[in-house]
């Protein structure tokens, strides 16, 4: 599991390999990676949206921006937390991906961003 907390908010990643499936006349390795936010604050927080850099073993570079994280911007207040589960497809059977979630602090009424920390993604019989 990976870690980091920034301003309050504790980020933690646990991935996962699902197996490989062919789309376009290409192999893509599936993976799956489970997010815990947790507000360690003392103010009520919402994740309004998030930015993706996704990597393959080749160093190429997908990004992904969009509105809240699988179809929600939770609420957080303090101690709560909010865990959902998603993936991406690589075309390498090795990769990685990290980014940030923009928020807003609900006492403050300021935006800000919490960075999640760079994640590997790894099919176990690419690491043998």
């Amino acid at each position: 599991m990976v870690t980091q907390i920034t301003k309050g908010i504790k980020i933690s990643v646990l991935t996962g390999f699902e197996g490989t499936y062919f789309k376009n006349h290409k192999i893509h390795f599936a993976f799956s990676y489970e997010v815990t936010i947790e507000n360690q604050s003392k103010d009520s927080v919402q994740l309004k949206s998030r930015h993706w850099e996704i990597y393959d073993a080749l160093n190429n570079k997908e990004i992904v921006d969009g509105e809240g994280v699988v179809g929600k911007k939770p609420v957080l207040k303090p101690g709560e937390k909010h865990t959902y589960t998603s993936g991406c497809l690589l075309s390498s059977p090795i990769g990685a991906m990290k980014g940030f979630y923009e928020m807003v602090n609900f006492t403050s009424t300021k935006n800000f961003q919490v960075i999640i920390p760079t994640f590997k993604l790894s099919a176990p019989f690419a690491l043998n």
